[in-house]
């Protein structure tokens, strides 16, 4: 791990959609989301995503529906893993392939030599590891598949990094035993290094290559009382309906999900743009009269000089209203709330890496009005 990262909590968390037993045709889809009622946000969607709940003796965010994730382990960097990927050590990142993006510019997390801190396993790699594994804890959900199918997982290489074509969705069937897989999810509770040992006893593979696994900071771990799955536009329409609460991180994603009703897309998007790069950001906190705002990284009222190794805290404060904050702004990129359940969007650039602005506008009973700045 990278301890010199004193103010970033290092972290990743997935966003895990599956598909439903009954899936809808295209067609069928489109004219769903014209016709959005409270049983179509379920109809509309022929997938649906995992949210945990967290407990309400949380000492942060207790009670918010957010994705598993959470704190990396050193064990996620460990030399043992070249054991259990050596299959695929000898292609790019064991597979995943080489991210496009100029390394300057790349997030820390994935831009630090993991060698010089004297482990072999690359950020881009443990990080999804640590995911995994925090799935598996979180939710009792393992992303692998037997070592017998390894062959079957799609693999990006220099020569084909343009021109590799998609993957088919994997199906993960009850491939080994619920006693087998509770007991060791006890034990790697208990201690992360456990992970390790397991995927070696019971022969599996992970499946982080061909999935749409989006790579969040985050600085928490999550106590799960309840799991829920649920379609995007649902999670958003209880949310706003004070049903369940989501964080911001959550809102802004479920916004870009709900642009793919059908899961065939949103796994060609994430498998398209996989390698073109991400950002680090850094929200600023505006706090106006009538509002709260997590300034990000393109919008007009964003700093010139921030501090990027987060050791300085991020608050501004300002007199005008709302409305005038968005009159008054050419570049929006903003989350707005002016209570727990108002979250907003606020956007109206372009953003970078070949990435999708949320669509989560506060008609969520109404997509065909939905836009990105509200």
């Amino acid at each position: 791990m990278n301890t010199a990262l004193k103010h970033w909590r290092e972290a990743a968390t997935v966003i895990l959609a599956a598909g439903l037993r009954r899936a809808q045709s295209a067609d069928s889809l489109k004219t769903g989301l014209e016709k959005v009622t409270r049983i179509a946000h379920k109809s509309a969607f022929d997938y649906q995503v995992l949210l945990l709940k967290r407990s309400g003796n949380s000492g942060f965010m207790p009670n918010a529906y957010v994705f598993p994730g959470g704190l990396v382990d050193a064990s996620d960097f460990s030399s043992e893993w070249q054991e259990v990927f050596k299959s695929f050590t000898k292609v790019p990142y064991y597979g995943i392939g080489v991210a496009k993006q100029p390394p300057e510019t790349r997030p820390p997390i994935f831009a630090t030599d993991r060698a010089q801190l004297g482990s072999p396993i690359p950020g881009d790699v443990a990080f999804r590891i640590c995911a995994v594994r925090e799935t598996f804890e979180e939710s009792g959900v393992l992303l692998a598949v037997p070592k017998h199918e390894e062959s079957g997982i799609r693999v990006r290489t220099d020569d084909a990094r343009d021109s590799d074509p998609q993957p088919t969705l994997t199906t993960l069937s009850r491939l080994w035993d619920r006693d087998v897989l509770s007991k060791w999810r006890s034990l790697v509770i208990s201690d992360s290094a456990n992970f390790i040992k397991m995927c070696k006893e019971i022969q599996t593979k992970f499946q982080p290559f061909c999935k749409y696994i989006q790579m969040v900071l985050n600085s928490w771990e999550i106590h799960c009382l309840v799991s829920q799955w649920s379609s995007p536009s649902e999670v958003l329409h209880s949310y706003k309906s004070k049903e369940i609460w989501i964080a911001p991180p959550q809102f802004y994603e479920l916004g870009r999900m709900r642009r793919f009703p059908a899961l065939r897309d949103l796994h060609h998007f994430a498998w398209q743009r996989s390698l073109d790069g991400c950002e680090q950001w850094l929200p600023i906190l505006l706090v106006a009269p009538d509002c709260f705002a997590s300034i990000l990284p393109g919008d007009g009222l964003y700093p010139e000089k921030v501090d990027p190794s987060g050791r300085s805290g991020g608050v501004m404060k300002t007199e005008k209203s709302l409305e005038e904050l968005q009159r008054d702004s050419a570049n929006l990129h903003r989350i707005v709330s002016q209570d727990p359940y108002s979250i907003t969007v606020q956007m109206n650039i372009t953003p970078k890496y070949n990435h999708l602005s949320p669509l989560c506008g506060i008609d969520v009973d109404n997509p065909s009005k939905d836009h990105s700045e509200l």
